[in-house]
């Protein structure tokens, strides 16, 4: 399965458990209830002591709350989803253009260094039926021509083999560490979705009211994760359009010689695979919600472990594969 249909899967999981909150609904109307009668009768005691005139409106609070949560699912999660959804897709359209670059680019790349071996006289050592072609002009007396032929693209098979591994184990970790990140949002959506009501409720009492603005706060900045992201993977893809616009300027000269290095490919992999834990950091920024520090610090604790263990490996697998390379 795709990456990108594990997303998906993510996506229908949220939509598919929004209607169990409604099985909180009859708790909470009525801790939102009883909440609703302390909180009248202990602002009407007040005024009567005081022998002051009765302020009706603070009173109507506890009921709006009530509506609120009767009506959760679609006055409360409806409302939130329907107004933060133009940014979801707004952010989404602006990866898929930057995506949609990026593999034009790369063909253009491939092309030209195809063209480029084809100039150095040497296809046949990343075409299949070049290397065929060649090794049938070939005859008994080019036996030296035919060894060396073969070692050669031996040893670029190799080298090609190797690089490939490495490229993709980073691959897999960048793509990974993206659905973590959207796997914990989409818990985090749906944990907030189906206590939601539980928190309206306790926001009727004295002492809780900020229960309320916290539970919008850390929705929203939940929310935010999936277009933030999409953002970073943006600003990713643009940035290796421009690495490829700038290889693909060097393979027009026709004394270039291509590289097959993956090196710089490999630390902007480790870039991004940082980059995705920051997500939650950012989200913060954006909406302010309290609570979600520690969650925030063991983040970016795991960030920095990651970054140690990816670039150990990256070192190790590099340095063991070019020695090894080297030895021969």
């Amino acid at each position: 399965m795709e990456f990108d249909n594990l997303h998906q899967v993510l996506a229908n999981l949220y939509q598919d458990m929004l209607p169990l909150c409604g099985d909180m609904i009859g708790v909470a109307k009525g801790l939102a209830g009883l909440g609703a009668l302390f909180y009248v009768a202990n602002r009407v005691w007040q005024a009567l002591a005081r022998a002051e005139p009765i302020d009706v409106f603070p009173l109507l609070r506890p009921f709006a709350i009530g509506l609120c949560i009767l009506f959760f699912p679609t006055i409360v999660l409806g409302t939130i989803n329907t107004v933060m959804s133009p940014v979801v897709k707004g952010t989404h359209t602006i990866l898929e253009s930057q995506t949609l670059d990026l593999k034009e680019r790369q063909k253009e790349k491939e092309q030209l260094e195809y063209e480029a071996r084809l100039r150095e006289g040497k296809a046949w050592l990343i075409d299949d039926k070049a290397y065929d072609q060649k090794m049938k002009d070939l005859g008994i007396m080019d036996t030296p021509e035919i060894i060396s032929m073969w070692g050669e693209r031996l040893w670029y098979d190799i080298q090609s083999f190797f690089r490939k591994l490495v490229r993709d184990f980073f691959e897999l970790l960048f793509n990974a560490s993206a659905l973590v990140i959207d796997t914990i949002r989409t818990f985090f959506l749906v944990v907030l979705s189906i206590l939601g009501p539980i928190v309206f409720a306790f926001s009727v009492y004295d002492g809780f009211q900020a229960t309320l603005t916290q539970w919008f706060a850390r929705y929203i900045s939940v929310y935010l994760w999936l277009p933030i992201s999409d953002l970073f993977s943006s600003v990713l893809a643009r940035i290796q359009s421009l690495m490829l616009n700038a290889e693909i300027a060097l393979l027009r000269d026709p004394n270039y010689i291509p590289d097959e290095s993956n090196g710089i490919y490999i630390v902007f992999l480790i870039i991004g695979i940082i980059g995705y834990f920051a997500i939650p950091t950012v989200a913060g920024w954006i909406i302010h919600s309290g609570g979600m520090g520690a969650y925030g610090n063991a983040v970016n604790k795991t960030a920095g472990k990651a970054s140690n263990v990816t670039s150990s490996v990256a070192g190790s697998t590099l340095g063991n594969a070019g020695g090894r390379l080297l030895g021969k």
